[in-house]
């Protein structure tokens, strides 16, 4: 019995001894993969923190890429715009040789973005006109960014001078809404101008788009306004384009006026006009057509029938007023002999008086059928129109251009805007309420 009892108790001992062993297996086994988590855990927050360094590192080498590139890209196009450069010199000197000395006119720009078609259609108008008279107006193409069809396309014009305006800098709008690519014309307009003016030194230039055609006295009109504009400081440029230049609205070819509004769409200034703007040049274009401190009480001349034609449907203005205005404009086919043309009834004395006279002979029409009775005269009418609504009111029931830029309707001088009647040569005045007072009537 008590030996039963002994091998029981050795047993308990041996069971136990067994148990504290496993439990002690167990205990080293676990501190063992403790600490081999921990150096796992340890390892993989090095991992981490590594592949974000090199996350990091790699950022911060695509970076360094597109900063190489950029200016990789900038160096190609500033050695472009040298060899063009040297080119032009090289016919500039050719030029000057053939030419004698003559001094130009007007360097004539044609300022194009990304649209090739529409530049060839406008370059191939041009020539048809300009190359008999290329020493008096040399033609540039300037183009904003690097659509490589457009480049091309102007690149294979031999006797056509090119320029390329490279602008990186990102566009940040004044306003809500604005449309971003007025802002990138008026940065390349600046450029353009300061290039032709400041650097090739010309006296006066002529800025045309890639989507216009022009007549075919375009270059003999500007030859002939250009002492005019030289000579008349009350003249800020002269324009190839009426507003109100839709066939059923025009009949004289020979007729000029002068205009409180900026009608744009071809149009010729001088270097100290340019020298004046330039520092005050917006960061959206247009300037001419909404600031009248900038016009200083300045005019424009533009003529009644367009030498310049507008087929822009497409474009940065989405084809505005397209089918309803420009659509119909009547570009001019007949030949006017400029040479000999006395312009001096346009300088702001003698056209302030001739037109006075034109509008107090006009019969005045008033009430609400004035518009039906207008229809109904056989002599030039005029009608008063109270405010801007009223204008728009009456502009619209004739077909005119009802839009006011800063106060001012399209081609109005001295508030009056005048059309011919449905294609015959008689008048109809639109006047405002101060403009007989303006006009010294």
């Amino acid at each position: 019995m008590a030996r039963a009892i002994v091998d029981l108790r050795f047993l308990f001992l041996l069971v136990v001894a067994i148990f504290i062993f496993i439990q002690m297996r167990l205990f080293a086994t676990q501190s063992h993969y403790a600490e081999r988590a921990a150096a796992a855990e340890k390892s993989e927050n090095q991992c981490v923190s590594e592949s974000r360094e090199l996350i990091a590192q790699i950022s911060k080498q695509q970076e360094r890429i597109v900063t190489l590139e950029e200016k990789r890209l900038r160096q190609d196009e500033e050695r472009a715009q040298l060899k063009m450069l040297i080119q032009d010199l090289q016919k500039k000197l050719e030029l000057t040789s053939s030419s004698r000395g003559e001094v130009p006119v007007a360097a004539v720009v044609v300022m194009a973005c990304n649209r090739p078609d529409y530049l060839e259609r406008t370059i191939e108008s041009i020539l048809k006109y300009q190359t008999s008279v290329a020493s008096k107006f040399p033609l540039f193409i300037s183009q904003d960014g690097t659509n490589a069809d457009v480049r091309n396309k102007a690149m294979s014009y031999s006797d056509i001078t090119y320029m390329q305006h490279i602008d990186l800098e990102p566009v940040q709008t004044e306003r809500p809404g604005e449309i971003i690519a007025y802002y990138k014309i008026a940065r390349h307009y600046k450029w353009a101008m300061d290039e032709l003016f400041n650097k090739r030194n010309f006296s006066r230039v002529i800025i045309l788009e890639d989507d216009m055609e022009i007549a075919p006295d375009f270059f003999e009109y500007f030859e002939a306004t250009a002492t005019l504009l030289d000579t008349d400081k009350t003249i800020m440029a002269v324009s190839s384009w009426n507003d109100n230049g839709q066939q059923q609205f025009v009949s004289d070819p020979e007729a000029l006026y002068r205009s409180d509004f900026f009608p744009g769409l071809g149009w010729m200034l001088t270097k100290s006009t340019w020298e004046e703007l330039s520092p005050k040049w917006p960061k959206a274009y247009p300037l001419l057509c909404k600031l009248k401190e900038v016009h200083k009480d300045r005019q424009f001349i533009h003529p009644e029938v367009c030498r310049t034609y507008n087929f822009g449907e497409h474009g940065s203005s989405m084809g505005q007023f397209f089918q309803q205005y420009l659509q119909t404009i009547r570009l001019n086919d007949v030949q006017v002999n400029w040479k000999s043309a006395d312009l001096s009834y346009l300088k702001e004395a003698n056209f302030k008086k001739k037109f006075a006279k034109e509008v107090s002979e006009a019969k005045p029409l008033q009430g609400p059928d004035a518009i039906l009775k207008a229809h109904n005269m056989d002599v030039d009418v005029r009608i008063q129109y109270n405010d801007q609504r009223d204008f728009e009111r009456i502009a619209r029931q004739f077909g005119i251009f009802e839009e006011w830029k800063d106060g001012v309707p399209r081609t109005a001088y001295k508030g009056v805007v005048v059309f011919r009647y449905n294609k015959t040569r008689r008048r109809i005045f639109l006047v405002s309420p101060d403009s007989l007072k303006q006009l010294g009537l």
